[in-house]
């Protein structure tokens, strides 16, 4: 892993112990320019994780807490009448000036309440009576929902799930983790001790880099191949959309980049496959096939480009 994101995971796992994987899986999306859905039961560190990325990476970050009663305006601002000057001055929501937007147990919003990040999520820019105003650079946001205590919660739509490009779980830790937690946090808070060790400049910069490295034909036939399979599997009643396959391209060249290299292989691809694509297959009522189960037949049965292709690439 490049040093400037070593760093940045070192300082997160001074607060989140035993999850090096899934710290690595963020970064990844990061540097790929998408969202994240970290879906868990609660109190296992989703908020907590987005906190100490925000702080170690040097990025403004806002936080909102989603019940029944936040509305669209929350999110994208509103604009207000001036008597004395006689226009609207618009008020920023939370997006303005952000980052890294944490929405906290998004399932919980109504879907207008959740609809209104759409635009910010796909355009990175939002509408407000007529007016459209670009988010920061960078803009990442990472929202969290509660596999139990769902009762009057609002699932969130596909169309919205699909603008995800990862959805991640951050799991119970084991006892190491655990007993590393607690020792830690003997007295004092480890969050105090977190790092800035990036910029959104630095970050910025990297995102451009990741963007420019290399994809050859044989692996964008490959994510092309994967996707159509998706959609050919009788298992499946909605397979992997064309932004699944423009993400999945994203996320493989992020990978490719995070370990030192200027070009993409079909094992980058395969390697965050699951992540990418498991929340956009949705299988047939009865079929008695969960998403992970017919993504890992594809990956069995999808030739994979020839390894010869990838000889000439370099190392950065």
């Amino acid at each position: 892993m490049r040093p400037q994101l070593e760093n940045v995971c070192r300082e997160i796992e001074k607060v989140i112990a035993g999850k090096r994987g899934v710290i690595e899986k963020i970064l990844l999306a990061l540097l790929a320019d998408g969202h994240i859905l970290l879906d868990d039961v609660p109190g296992v560190g989703k908020t907590t994780l987005a906190v100490c990325l925000g702080r170690a990476a040097g990025i403004r970050y806002r936080r909102i807490q989603f019940t029944p009663d936040v509305l669209p305006s929350d999110i994208v601002g509103f604009s207000v009448y001036e008597k004395e000057s006689g226009t609207l001055r618009y008020h920023p929501g939370v997006l303005g000036g952000t980052n890294l937007l944490l929405g906290d147990e998004i399932n919980r919003a109504s879907s207008r309440t959740q609809s209104a990040l759409l635009e910010a999520m796909e355009e990175r820019q939002v509408t407000v009576d007529g007016v459209t105003r670009p988010t920061e650079k960078p803009f990442l946001v990472i929202a969290t929902e509660n596999s139990v205590g769902t009762a009057g919660t609002q699932p969130l739509p596909y169309a919205q799930l699909d603008r995800f490009l990862m959805r991640l779980t951050l799991g119970y830790p084991d006892y190491a983790a655990q007993m590393t937690m607690l020792k830690e946090r003997q007295g004092k808070d480890p969050m105090d001790d977190v790092r800035c060790v990036l910029s959104a400049e630095a970050l910025t910069a990297m995102q451009r880099e990741t963007q420019a490295v290399t994809a050859k034909d044989a692996v964008l036939d490959y994510i092309i191949r994967l996707a159509e399979a998706s959609r050919r599997h009788e298992a499946v009643a909605v397979g992997i959309s064309p932004r699944g396959v423009l993400f999945l391209d994203r996320a493989a060249k992020a990978k490719a980049y995070m370990d030192g290299r200027d070009y993409v292989t079909g094992s980058d691809v395969a390697a965050v496959f699951h992540d990418v694509c498991a929340h956009r297959v949705l299988v047939r009522e009865g079929a008695g096939a969960a998403p992970s189960r017919v993504l890992d037949e594809l990956l069995r049965t999808v030739e994979t480009p020839d390894r010869h292709m990838f000889g000439n690439g370099t190392k950065r």
